[in-house]
């Protein structure tokens, strides 16, 4: 059993968003061709809370896109983005969601950020979705959206640590900087995750 994990193709993460992602929304017709090649398409929405603690508007005095220690954690401070409800924080209205079976919010905890669509940054609390997975007998999850080196690594890379067979179609990912994407796959690569194109599933 197959899933297609769609990781946060939301419009602040998109051309012209508070965080956008450059050439994000170039995988769209990819995602959307992809999702009748599996047996369970799953999507995820940073979901954060105003006032949000990844966020530089939360910090005085700190500056934007700068690390701080935070909750015992390296936390870097970002735009307010993706905050609950706003217009930012939709899923891309041309993403189909006839198969998207679920979407998974995370983010919300006030005090804890959440790359990964498993568990925040801390590993303190799960999303839940590992027990749905394992609940459809889904053994292999291929991730695709947004961001490369983020949400998507973090999200493939706490899918292989609990146990599920994992693939980035990485023709369906836009990442931040050549070198996060980069250091993100070495990384992956190095856990067992292996990284394919779209195309090999559509063909």
């Amino acid at each position: 059993m197959t899933c297609l994990l769609l990781i946060d193709f939301q419009l602040d993460f998109l051309p012209g968003g508070a965080l956008a992602v450059a050439d994000g929304d170039a995988i769209l017709q990819s995602i959307n061709e992809l999702q009748p090649h599996f047996d369970l398409v799953v999507a995820t929405q940073d979901w954060h809370p105003a006032g949000h603690r990844s966020f530089a508007s939360a910090h005085p005095g700190q500056e934007l896109f700068s690390e701080i220690t935070w909750q015992g954690l390296p936390q870097r401070l970002w735009p307010d983005h993706c905050v609950q409800g706003s217009p930012g924080a939709a899923l891309h209205p041309g993403l189909s969601l006839d198969r998207v079976e679920a979407i998974f919010r995370k983010g919300t905890d006030p005090e804890l950020d959440s790359y990964s669509a498993f568990f925040d940054n801390g590993h303190r609390r799960a999303t839940g979705l590992t027990a749905y997975l394992r609940a459809r007998g889904i053994k292999q999850v291929f991730v695709a959206g947004l961001a490369a080196d983020y949400c998507v690594y973090f999200s493939a890379k706490d899918a292989r640590g609990e146990g599920f067979e994992v693939t980035v179609l990485e023709d369906a990912t836009r990442g931040i900087s050549a070198e996060g994407i980069a250091a993100a796959k070495a990384d992956l690569l190095a856990q067992g995750v292996r990284f394919a194109r779209a195309g090999e599933v559509l063909a």
